[in-house]
């Protein structure tokens, strides 16, 4: 996936009311960026951090840019975009890119199912069970190499998990698909210490038979792409 028009390196000034952030970009303009991440973004959101902004023209758009990426310690890019792992993944998916899901010809996005949810990916194929799709962005790293989900309190990741597990019950395929936006990671595991209310439905939802497949990424100033599964 790449990014619709080039990005811009700006350093941070604040992130605020989740989803605002102040930037400062390279001619000293201040700007306010859209900040498409309702998580915490531990470790990624501390003042003075090289980030990477995408301008654009649209005049229904109050903001007139989009935070997509920081830098952090090493060097490292992280995607900060909620939304990207989605369009992303579409094309993977559509292309049976992702061997674990590559059996499926049909893929249909943001279906409606459970009660007042759609699932991210509906995959089917004849002759073989519905797949229900989660798709979770995965940003936090505390230990090297070590990559964690979720990074804050979410009862909205425990709901989608139950709806996964009443998918299974009732006879189909359910994978929740972790996509992690960084490269150095090689590990993942469910960060039980912020929300072990989100770690118990995790382990309710894997007794029923939901699948967890962890994905990993290449990020850059020019877009994210899909690269291969790491241990989860």
């Amino acid at each position: 996936m790449r990014f619709q028009t080039p990005l811009l390196p700006a350093v941070l000034i604040r992130r605020y009311k989740r989803f605002l952030a102040d930037c400062q970009l390279p001619d000293g303009r201040e700007v306010t960026a859209h900040c498409a991440n309702p998580g915490s973004m531990l470790g990624l959101a501390e003042p003075g951090s090289a980030v990477w902004l995408e301008p654009n023209d649209d005049p229904k758009k109050k903001l007139k840019y989009g935070w997509r990426l920081v830098e952090v310690a090493g060097g490292t890019l992280v995607g900060v975009d909620t939304s990207v792992p989605n369009r992303a993944l579409k094309s993977a998916l559509e292309a049976r890119q992702i061997a674990a899901l590559s059996a499926y010809e049909t893929v249909r996005a943001e279906v409606k199912y459970a009660e007042k949810s759609r699932i991210d990916f509906l995959l089917s194929q004849p002759g073989l069970p519905d797949c229900y799709v989660e798709v979770k962005s995965v940003t936090l790293s505390r230990q090297p190499g070590l990559a964690e989900f979720p990074d804050s309190v979410t009862a909205r990741g425990a709901k989608h998990l139950g709806n996964l597990a009443d998918m299974c019950r009732a006879g189909h395929r359910a994978v929740l698909l972790y996509l992690v936006q960084r490269e150095d990671c090689d590990r993942f595991e469910i960060a039980h210490d912020i929300d072990p209310i989100y770690a118990a439905a995790w382990d309710a939802a894997a007794a029923t038979g939901v699948e967890r497949l962890v994905i990993s990424t290449h990020i850059s100033p020019q877009g994210v792409e899909i690269a291969g599964v790491i241990a989860g």
